[in-house]
């Protein structure tokens, strides 16, 4: 049985992404975010207008979309209600959010210098994307403040244990744990339940000659 419901958010499972942006005093903002998703050497980040990575974001163009691992949850969570927005906007003042200047201090990650951009990377994550802003969108009519941010991605730093062995440029799937945000709750992914016939192709691997069973194919 199904039925009909109005749920307040829609977060069926994405991934959680911390942003650091530079300040216009030339100190640095770190804040998480989970509606994003990627494609090609772009992505899409969805963000209300009035919080200070956006406001960061289209002065400065640019940013580092940094990805946690599970095992970081403890310092993700650290940043939790908290802004570098002063005063604190009167949307997020009402549901407990409080000032804070030092990202990276409370949450005990470290900063260290970008290549291509002016914000840093966090040390501690796996995954370390550098990007610049392309375009930006409204995204929902009836709240001006939501803006789909498209970034297109410019270096890609990779913690080499996550690496395919002896394919350079491949992230092996079954050693990145990423830290997912599924309806404002943290969860990790469980493990691999299927072989896709997609990863030859994909690693330049031999073609696997086994007959797959229940796989739907897209539309």
């Amino acid at each position: 049985m199904h039925r009909i419901i109005e749920p307040k958010i829609l977060y069926f499972g994405t991934p959680v992404v911390l942003i650091s942006t530079r300040n216009p005093d030339r100190s640095f903002n770190l804040a998480p975010m989970s509606s994003a998703w990627w494609l090609n050497q772009s992505c899409m980040l969805g963000m209300s207008g009035r919080s200070k990575t956006v406001e960061n974001l289209l002065r400065e163009g640019q940013g580092v979309l940094n990805l946690p691992s599970t095992e970081l949850v403890g310092a993700v969570d650290r940043l939790a209600l908290t802004t570098g927005r002063n005063p604190v906007p009167e949307s997020k003042a009402e549901i407990g959010y409080r000032y804070e200047p030092d990202k990276f201090g409370i949450s005990g990650l470290t900063p260290i210098p970008a290549d291509l951009v002016n914000a840093p990377l966090v040390a501690e994550c796996p995954i370390q994307l550098e990007a610049q802003v392309e375009q930006v969108h409204a995204f929902d009519e009836q709240n001006g403040s939501i803006k789909a941010i498209e970034m297109r991605i410019l270096r890609v730093h990779i913690a080499e244990d996550l690496l395919v062995p002896g394919a350079s440029n491949y992230i092996d799937p079954e050693k990145w744990s990423p830290l997912i945000m599924n309806f404002c709750e943290f969860f990790g992914l469980s493990g691999k339940i299927h072989p896709s016939r997609l990863e030859p192709a994909f690693y330049g691997l031999p073609r696997k000659t086994e007959p797959a069973t229940n796989i739907v194919a897209p539309a």
